[in-house]
């Protein structure tokens, strides 16, 4: 018995020493977690309840650079309720009249705002849904209803903000305004404008500090932020919107006309190289076209034709031949070994000035005033193409501009049938908007300006900064040449090959190209042809040069060539922007069909001319409305997008010169 007695005591011991060093133990952890690691568990824990949130800024506006908004921030506000926060007297004694603000605002009776708040109260509902997507106007409104004036910590009031990025004229040159948005893992990605210009447009994030609760939902601590956001600057662009939607609407009817895959132009004025209009369309899947790639910018490929302006540049500049030159043509056919240039008239021109030669885009003219004339020293005609700047990208703010190809002698790629091939605009690579600064240095007297798209970056009426215009090459060659240039362009569209687009009413300069693309694989099918026209106008005193190209028109019609598809969308281009009434004979041969709205702005215009009085507008376009309003002196003032609803002027009155019209468009 007394063995057993013993054993226990032992036992009870062993028990008790091992109770007192757990003891221990759990005294030591305590205090180590208390003093020792108690400002990292307390940050911890911090951490995982109340935690900043970013409150995105919100970005500069983009505008026209005739003011038209292009793209806008505008917040939106979703309210949301803590069902458990107010007392039970403060709620009940709220409850309806909150119920009855809500209805006012929102358009839901006032009995279903009532349940649903008391519902959410029994379910201890702590991040009830009110409203999304609210304007700050109603924001406002809602802040100081019944029980959510009374704050967050009282009154239960939720209150989160998102940004939204809109375009209030709709999508009128969305590839190049552009976007700026998260990309994957958290990096941002963007194009256009709005990526380009982030450091001005995006201003400063800010700060608001919030608490988990429950579901892992997160409520702000306090209506007011930790650090409030900084409003970007606007920015300038040289868009106009009137000649971005005549752009755009010529370029639309033509590439739909021929089914083409895509097709691009740009309109840029002369002097300052301010890109006025740009639209790039590609055609989905359903037929539609919509603006996917920034063709202009981003497509290098092989010009054609257009690259003939290159070799007269060098050969008058060098003085090898003059624009009096005799060249035969041959028949249409000259090899180079072993490989046929052909002219695209069968049996040739006969024997032809050099400067007739170019007007009828004859490859074996150019091909042979190249060849002869710097066969023994190929590096000084590639020398102008380098000096031009054709060789290497424009240094356009954008990302994925396109990279050039100019074959330069001693190159792996280099062959005996390089330089008669560069002669007419094959083996190089240019982009759209390269070959449209080229020929605007012609237009520009020889001096060639970097393209703008950007005029000012502005902090409401303050210039932050002003891009000056960009000289590339103040001299690309002498008076003499440019104005034998400007006389062989003008004379491709009156007798040239562009003398479909002739017109006595308003002058034009430039040069056709067709070229075939994927010519080198074979003729069974997977080669196309992209039509294209460059030019400027008026011809005597270019104000704007323009580029169009249509990439793979259909080819059922055997009119694919750049005087059928891409120059009347230059000529209906010009034709829109210098004259206001336009004969009918003239739109008819450029664009068969007439659209309503056409008509309608055309027929008011001679009205209004003959009575000199106010038109009635209403039910027009407003970009229409606004540019007849304009003709006639008056100062026109817009209110929404769309079409015309209302007008400050009646219809009827007398017209005095800047008077002021508002006009409301739904």
């Amino acid at each position: 018995m007394a063995v057993d007695d013993k054993n226990i005591s032992y036992r009870i011991y062993l028990v008790a020493v091992f109770i007192f060093l757990m003891a221990i133990g759990i005294v030591v952890k305590l205090t180590n977690i208390q003093w020792v690691e108690g400002d990292y568990y307390r940050k911890l824990a911090k951490q995982r309840t109340v935690k900043n949130f970013v409150i995105p800024a919100n970005k500069g506006n983009i505008y026209s650079a005739d003011g038209s908004l292009l793209a806008t921030s505008i917040p939106n506000y979703e309210i949301r309720f803590d069902a458990v926060t107010p007392k039970t007297e403060v709620f009940e004694k709220n409850v309806k009249l909150l119920s009855d603000s809500l209805s006012f605002v929102l358009g839901r009776p006032s009995g279903y705002y009532q349940n649903e708040l008391r519902k959410a109260r029994a379910n201890k509902n702590r991040y009830f849904l009110i409203a999304r997507k609210l304007s700050y106007t109603d924001y406002m409104k809602i802040k100081g209803f019944p029980l959510f004036n009374l704050g967050a910590y009282k009154g239960g009031i939720i209150v989160e903000q998102e940004t939204v990025r809109e375009h209030p004229i709709g999508k009128i040159a969305e590839r190049t305004i552009g976007y700026d948005k998260g990309g994957v893992n958290g990096e941002s990605m963007g194009k256009g404008i709005e990526w380009a210009f982030r450091k001005y447009l995006n201003g400063k994030d800010g700060k608001i500090l919030k608490q988990k609760i429950a579901k892992g939902q997160w409520k702000p601590i306090r209506d007011v932020n930790e650090v409030d956001p900084q409003d970007g600057y606007d920015v300038i662009s040289t868009i106009d919107v009137f000649i971005q939607d005549i752009a755009h609407h010529a370029l639309l009817k033509q590439v739909e006309d021929y089914q083409a895959d895509h097709g691009c132009v740009v309109v840029m004025e002369t002097e300052t190289g301010h890109v006025k209009a740009i639209s790039n369309l590609g055609r989905a899947d359903d037929g539609s076209y919509y603006e996917t790639t920034n063709y202009a910018i981003a497509e290098s490929h092989e010009p054609g034709s257009t690259f003939k302006l290159v070799d007269l540049m060098a050969i008058l500049e060098d003085k090898v031949a003059d624009t009096s030159t005799v060249y035969d043509t041959n028949g249409g056919t000259i090899k180079y070994y072993g490989r046929s240039v052909n002219d695209s008239h069968r049996g040739g021109y006969g024997k032809v000035s050099l400067a007739r030669g170019f007007e009828l885009s004859s490859n074996t003219v150019m091909a042979q005033a190249v060849y002869d004339n710097y066969k023994s020293n190929p590096s000084k005609f590639v020398n102008h193409i380098n000096g031009y700047g054709l060789n290497k990208r424009l240094g356009l703010p954008f990302e994925g501009e396109g990279r050039p190809y100019i074959p330069q002698p001693g190159d792996k790629h280099w062959s005996g049938v390089s330089l008669p091939w560069m002669a007419f605009g094959y083996g190089v690579s240019v982009t759209p908007l390269q070959t449209l600064t080229y020929y605007n240095s012609v237009a520009n007297n020889g001096v060639m300006v970097k393209p703008q798209f950007v005029s000012e970056i502005k902090e409401w009426n303050r210039t932050i900064k002003k891009f000056d215009v960009e000289v590339l090459n103040p001299k690309v060659c002498s008076q003499e040449t440019v104005k034998k240039l400007k006389a062989v362009l003008a004379n491709v569209v009156k007798k040239g090959t562009g003398s479909k687009l002739y017109s006595k009413d308003f002058s034009m300069a430039g040069k056709t190209g067709t070229v075939k693309v994927n010519y080198g694989k074979g003729d069974k099918g997977n080669f196309y042809y992209a039509s294209s026209f460059v030019g400027y106008f008026p011809a005597d005193h270019p104000k704007y040069s323009c580029i169009v190209v249509v990439h793979k028109p259909n080819t059922s019609k055997n009119n694919y060539y750049g005087a059928d598809v891409a120059g009347p969308v230059f000529k209906r281009i010009a034709q829109k922007i210098f004259t206001d009434a336009p004969s009918a004979n003239t739109i008819k041969k450029i664009d068969g069909k007439i659209s309503k709205q056409e008509n309608n702005y055309n027929a008011y215009y001679t009205q209004v001319q003959k009575k000199q009085s106010i038109p009635d507008v209403k039910g027009m376009a407003g970009m229409d409305a606004i540019a007849l309003l304009e003709n006639l002196g008056l100062k026109v003032k817009v209110n929404g997008i769309g079409k015309v609803k209302n007008q400050s002027l009646q219809a009827g009155q007398n017209i005095a010169k800047n008077t002021i019209i508002v006009l409301e468009l739904s």
